[in-house]
């Protein structure tokens, strides 16, 4: 099979397409033929050696991929062959091997796909759907005002429309240009924020009447992180995901005593810790029901071909793309 291979840490340049051998099936596997492979910041991370998971060399990366059964380990219940699936390589613990195309998982991370689904939209709503879902578990929008920052990216798009749906009593969209401040708003963010420009917090606060926002969701890490303290209302909760940049963020004193009076709450977030295979499967099922209904739009910001996956790594890490970034084998 083709596959993009990892020989070396470095820039993009250093993934390769090459012939790969067919993985193995073992018990309680399955065999997906990939129509769709998601690209993730955390891969880009890991192609640096920059990740809490180092790859061995030579890796294949790509921990989500979705496609057609071809074929099924012994012991697989409630699967067939030609079955339009999603696996979820990260939640087995496995990060690689989605760059290829075929891919084995098992089978108790894999979901089924509705037929009127795309392969795209489906594992676009993987790793970042799950993730917006989660968070909204974590930390609850029901009558809250919430700020979300690049809110245009995969997880930022799907968690403006989740809080809306959630009941959120307020969303502002923060996002580095004008087309991704409309963009979230398309998506029903009731306002938005230029993170990009000094004293951004003001901002928030005077859309929120001078009080703060009672959750913001984080991933863009530095000084917007730091920032984000200072948009927080009293009991306000600042949820971190998802940041490569969280080595620049540091809390001094005035910061610690702003959260002590103010009883506030920094809190992080990781996905995978708190997804168990049944969790996996029904969370993922009902995310696909919903874009399937047209309840949740689901953004594709680039498809690249497998020869082109370092076009793609260049593209998500000049943050100047929108929703999910994908490769098609």
């Amino acid at each position: 099979m083709r596959a993009v291979q990892l020989n070396a840490f470095g820039g993009p340049e250093a993934l390769e397409l090459v012939d790969a051998p067919i993985p193995t099936v073992g018990p309680g596997e399955i065999l997906i033929r990939v129509k769709a492979a998601g690209v993730n910041f955390a891969e880009t991370a890991m192609r640096q050696n920059r990740y809490a998971v180092t790859p061995p060399l030579p890796s294949i990366l790509g921990a989500e991929a979705a496609g057609i059964i071809e074929a099924i380990g012994p012991g697989v219940v409630g699967f067939a062959l030609g079955d339009r699936v999603a696996g979820a390589l990260f939640a087995a613990g496995k990060f690689f091997g989605g760059y290829a195309e075929l891919v084995s998982c098992p089978a108790e991370f894999v979901t089924q796909i509705p037929k009127s689904l795309p392969f795209e939209h489906a594992v676009a709503l993987m790793v970042q759907g799950l993730t917006a879902l989660y968070l909204l578990e974590q930390a609850p929008a029901v009558d809250k005002q919430i700020l979300v920052s690049a809110a245009a990216g995969g997880v930022g798009s799907l968690l403006v429309q989740l809080a809306k749906r959630a009941g959120a009593k307020k969303v502002i969209a923060a996002a580095s240009t004008q087309d991704k401040r409309e963009f979230a708003r398309s998506l029903g963010a009731d306002a938005t924020i230029d993170y990009t420009v000094a004293d951004w917090s003001q901002a928030a606060r005077d859309l929120t009447d001078g009080r703060g926002v009672d959750i913001i969701f984080e991933s863009v890490g530095g000084a917007v992180t730091k920032e984000s303290l200072k948009a927080l209302a009293p009991l306000g909760r600042l949820v971190i995901y998802g940041s490569l940049n969280i080595l620049d963020f540091d809390l001094g004193v005035p910061d610690l005593l702003g959260l002590i009076f103010q009883n506030q709450t920094i809190t992080g977030f990781a996905l995978t810790p708190l997804l168990t295979p049944t969790g996996l499967q029904q969370s993922s099922a009902k995310l696909f029901a919903m874009a399937e209904r047209g309840e949740i739009a689901v953004t594709i910001g680039g498809v690249y071909p497998l020869a082109q996956a370092a076009a793609a790594h260049r593209a998500l890490e000049s943050r100047q793309t929108r929703g999910k970034i994908v490769l098609i084998p």
